[in-house]
């Protein structure tokens, strides 16, 4: 997708990581916006559509690691902080 461009650097805080519950939380969050976000792990570059739960969950995301989200397209930076906010309510897991 081409546009307007937003990115966040955020820490996994949920002692769980990103298992199938938050996974399908930020796949339905993500749905919400007019634009393309991945998450990007910093460890390895590994990335995940969060439009595909499967995708999130190739991830593997554990607790403490560092992810990037990476945004485009007209509301990107409304869809970065509200993926951001997510992930630090812990998905409402703790």
């Amino acid at each position: 997708m081409v546009g307007p461009r937003a990115t966040k650097v955020i820490v996994v805080s949920n002692t769980q990581g990103l298992h199938a519950r938050p996974a399908d939380m930020l796949v339905k969050m993500a749905g919400r916006f007019n634009c393309w976000v991945e998450l990007v792990a910093t460890s390895g570059s590994r990335r995940g559509d969060t439009r595909s739960i499967l995708s999130l969950m190739g991830l593997a995301l554990e607790h403490g690691e560092e992810v990037v989200i990476e945004a485009t397209g007209p509301d990107c930076e409304a869809a970065v902080k509200a993926i951001a906010e997510l992930f630090e309510s812990k998905f409402g897991e703790e």
